[in-house]
């Protein structure tokens, strides 16, 4: 028996939901699997996270970070979503500003090398960003890879734009896609953690990243761009979906 884990950045640290990966024997000789959620795990640091047990981990954060310019998987990824839902995937911090001390310091150094600085959103998850970044090699990408919430639930619609996922309809509407995409019902880990550490889109993003590591052990993620490159410490700059 083993696990997947989809995980997100959240206000408490890193938010897990995991998924236990049992063989289904009504199928005789044919390989088939069914999934079941088994747990809900919360730690203030990624290395308290079960990740290199786990036979895939998809993961809500970017992973490679370019030295300069954008990413060529997020402006792949903004193609892909509909009109208003595009600005969900948002540019992260170049490699050099994750040693800058405050979103100033990295919009100043941004504007100075670049012409282009850093959105408050993007300087918001680059602590998580760094601590991602250090503690993966390039080998690990081949656990670990970076998802998009917004593309896989865009996708299970139908590339049909979908209501914000903090609102109560976009919340329902990404919830129903999971459970008829045979996730177990998140009705239980909605609200298990304070909405102080981990909010309901927490959860639901964190189930988004589960359903990809799934399609991810069966060999059916997308992934963009095709051939991705890889930035100067070798880790692939790529979004799965």
């Amino acid at each position: 028996m083993t696990f997947l884990l989809g995980v997100d950045g959240c206000r408490a640290g890193w938010l897990a939901l995991r998924l236990d990966v049992r063989p289904d024997l009504r199928h005789g000789l044919r390989p088939s699997f069914r999934y079941e959620a088994i747990d809900l795990l919360l730690a203030e640091r990624w290395t308290a996270l079960p990740w290199r047990e786990a036979e895939r981990v998809a993961v809500d954060m970017p992973l490679g970070l370019a030295d300069a310019g954008p990413r060529a998987c997020d402006i792949a990824a903004r193609r892909l979503l509909p009109a208003g839902r595009k600005s969900s995937v948002f540019p992260p911090p170049r490699r050099y500003m994750l040693a800058c001390a405050d979103w100033r310091e990295a919009q100043d150094l941004g504007l100075a090398r670049e012409g282009v600085g850093l959105s408050k959103q993007a300087w918001n998850i680059t602590a998580k960003i760094g601590e991602l970044d250090a503690a993966l090699a390039p080998a690990d990408q081949a656990v670990v890879r970076e998802v998009h919430p917004e593309l896989v639930f865009h996708r299970l619609n139908g590339w049909q734009a979908l209501a914000p996922k903090r609102t109560p309809e976009g919340q329902a509407a990404r919830l129903a896609l999971l459970t008829r995409a045979g996730l177990p019902d998140l009705a239980p880990w909605l609200d298990r953690f304070p909405r102080q550490a981990a909010g309901r889109d927490d959860v639901i993003d964190a189930a988004a990243c589960a359903f990809a590591a799934r399609r991810l052990a069966a060999g059916e993620a997308d992934r963009l761009p095709p051939d991705p490159p890889r930035d100067s410490r070798g880790l692939r700059m790529e979004i799965w979906y």
